[in-house]
């Protein structure tokens, strides 16, 4: 081999290890510009398929009504009787409170769903149940010794025994004093009371006052219906038409007739009287001299000097 040929090879050995050079770092490039194009962030213009999308009809976020959506989680509903004792209580006396017969223990935890509390938790529930003002325990007449899971319990009303016309008037009949009953205690124990005491009214057995607002009633006094007269109709049309004298003509003529009206008001006639100016007596001085008489020897008399 000459050495023309010898050179020759040696530029086509380094002609091909500058390629294979040259060809790795295009490759390189390439893949981390692919790469950089991947992780770059998404151009804001739409693409074609979301364009596509919204061609079609597909309804926006706006558009869509959510299941569930006017509910207000910050006042959720009332779903159970609650966890405390207080809470628990107040619901099986509103729930005694519409029975009409006496309900077992059992009954009334089964309502609280807490039978499947301890023995002790439900021990403790029914003793707060017979301690309660508003409920009654009735024990079991056929059991010699009671326990916490024998008798029954019924609502105790504020006003007990009064549940229908009858029963009231004679609770009213019974009663010592010309006190009323309030509206709002019988309902406690006679819930649509409203009706029966409407016609009572109207019997005139009972007076009602009723609230300037709604007209419902408020207190109940006993009636007696023979003191009610009926008036006929022409007597109250000849009493309507008699006319009355202004108040001022009848003052005075009670007081030409040497009475006085009860419509006088004794702060207008203290107010038209005139007034009298009091004059103040000045208080008198006392004519004694007082003296020092211990530092007589120290001072000098100056009574000469007094003009």
């Amino acid at each position: 081999m000459s050495r023309l040929d010898r050179e020759a090879d040696a530029f086509r050995a380094s002609m091909a290890a500058a390629a294979s050079k040259l060809t790795g770092t295009t490759g390189t490039s390439a893949m981390s510009s692919a790469v950089k194009r991947n992780l770059a962030p998404p151009s804001p213009s739409p693409s074609v398929g979301s364009t596509t999308s919204a061609a079609v009809g597909t309804p926006s976020r706006r558009d869509r009504e959510l299941p569930g959506a006017n509910i207000v989680y910050s006042q959720p509903a009332v779903t159970g009787t609650g966890d405390s004792v207080i809470s628990q209580m107040a619901y099986a006396v509103t729930w005694l409170r519409g029975k009409d017969e006496p309900q077992t223990y059992h009954d009334v935890l089964s309502y609280l769903s807490a039978t499947s509390r301890s023995d002790s938790e439900q021990e403790f529930f029914v003793e707060q149940m017979r301690r309660h003002p508003q409920i009654q325990w009735i024990p079991d007449p056929n059991l010699s010794e009671q326990t916490w899971k024998t008798g029954t319990y019924i609502h105790r009303p504020t006003i007990p025994n009064v549940r229908n016309k009858t029963q009231l008037i004679a609770y009213l009949q019974k009663k010592t004093d010309a006190s009323g009953v309030s509206v709002k205690d019988l309902k406690d124990g006679w819930p649509d009371c409203e009706p029966a005491i409407t016609e009572l009214e109207r019997e005139h057995k009972v007076l009602v006052i009723r609230a300037k607002k709604d007209g419902a009633a408020r207190m109940v006094w006993l009636d007696d219906p023979s003191l009610f007269h009926e008036v006929e109709p022409d007597l109250v049309r000849a009493w309507s038409r008699v006319e009355l004298p202004a108040l001022d003509v009848i003052a005075q003529k009670l007081i030409q007739a040497g009475q006085k009206p009860a419509s006088e008001d004794p702060r207008l006639k203290a107010e038209k009287m005139p007034k009298v100016e009091k004059k103040k007596k000045r208080a008198a001085r006392k004519g004694t001299k007082s003296t020092n008489t211990h530092m007589e020897h120290l001072l000098k008399d100056y009574s000469h000097m007094k003009r």
